[in-house]
């Protein structure tokens, strides 16, 4: 049977329903989470903190929050912690109401929903693929210009891989600063690039005010069951009000320490980051020998593939590798793209392996 729709990486219990596959035995390349699972130091210690539930969390969350600015370096009152990032992206859009957004894309789809919700209406700039889904900062300034009021960028973007390094970062908000637009940064796959520190916008805080940075631990720390998210921003009036908003603890007491636990496991961060760098590599430099597929360039802890030869597309691919439980993402339902786009995370090495196999058996 036909993939007849788009699945996200969550809808395991669909897939399993129409495909017949267990969900527990598919491998998800989808969802783009960890594949080492859950911070080694969380899985040893989070039962020893169990009895938290019987009390009520800290309302200002003090201890994560000083925990979270040593991670990201910044003060802890910048930062803003919420029910995953999703909360805090209604909250602040609800805030700034904004009227017109200006999206780059492709990218997730949450934005123009919460946008829309707001009363407001969204835009998208499109990234290229000549230019290999780089941001050209020329190009947007110039669509920035007809009554834009919030700018919306995912860095590293989802599905593209694509990034905009801190200095670029500096120039468009140099822009919009004088425009009057505010710039919301989706920065969720900042952990898994090459050099975090010169992709990351924290710094750039410190100096503008029009700036709304939110982070979580689904992807990175492989936690989006524990629904925790956080905001890092300088503009200490716009994150009053986001906490006056905000319902009180809506992080419960085990999401609020598991959060501790995992921004300090230093030997988990480690191993993240150096078996992402050598799948993504190893990886890439494979797809880039086949001739029925083009790469561009990964930057985060997943790739976009364009089909660019053979009878297939990207449903049939999606097709052949649930039959073989591994689950990737046809990525037809993102803005600009199609059936000859998918996209895919790296996983284990054996995992990979079995993907890439599939991947080299499509005509």
């Amino acid at each position: 049977m036909k993939a007849k729709e788009h699945f996200h990486g969550s809808d395991l219990e669909k897939i399993e329903k129409i495909y017949g596959v267990r969900k527990e035995d598919i491998i998800s390349f989808s969802a783009n989470v960890n594949p080492l699972g859950v911070s080694f130091r969380l899985r040893d210690t989070l039962t020893t903190h169990i009895d938290a539930i019987t009390t009520y969390p800290d309302r200002e969350y003090t201890s994560l929050r000083k925990c979270i600015a040593g991670y990201v370096g910044t003060n802890d009152e910048n930062i803003v912690v919420g029910n995953g990032s999703t909360e805090l992206i209604s909250l602040f859009i609800q805030i700034t109401h904004p009227k017109k957004a200006l999206i780059v894309g492709p990218t997730y789809s949450e934005y123009e929903r919460e946008v829309s919700l707001g009363g407001g209406r969204s835009h998208y700039f499109r990234l290229t693929e000549a230019s290999e889904f780089v941001l050209d900062t020329a190009s947007l300034t110039d669509e920035l210009s007809h009554d834009v009021d919030l700018l919306i960028l995912c860095n590293p973007n989802n599905p593209t891989s694509s990034v905009i390094k801190r200095t670029q970062m500096r120039d468009i908000l140099d822009f919009c600063k004088r425009k009057s637009i505010t710039v919301l940064v989706d920065e969720t796959y900042v952990e898994f690039t090459e050099e975090p520190e010169a992709v990351t916008a924290v710094p750039l805080t410190e100096y503008y005010n029009n700036i709304i940075i939110l982070r979580g631990i689904s992807k990175f720390f492989a936690a989006p069951g524990l629904r925790l998210g956080y905001a890092v921003c300088g503009n200490r009036d716009l994150l009053k009000e986001i906490n006056q908003k905000k319902n009180p603890w809506t992080i419960n007491s085990l999401a609020a320490i598991a959060g501790e636990i995992m921004f300090t496991d230093g030997e988990y961060i480690r191993q993240t980051r150096e078996l992402i760098a050598g799948e993504r590599t190893r990886i890439y430099q494979q797809l880039e020998k086949c001739e029925n597929y083009k790469p561009f360039y990964p930057n985060a802890n997943f790739v976009l593939v364009k089909i660019i030869k053979g009878n297939f597309t990207s449903v049939d691919v999606f097709d052949a590798a649930i039959r073989n439980n591994l689950m990737i993402r046809d990525c037809s339902s993102f803005p600009f793209l199609n059936h000859q786009y998918l996209r895919f995370c790296f996983m284990k090495p054996e995992d990979n392996d079995a993907l890439l196999k599939v991947l080299f058996s499509m005509h």
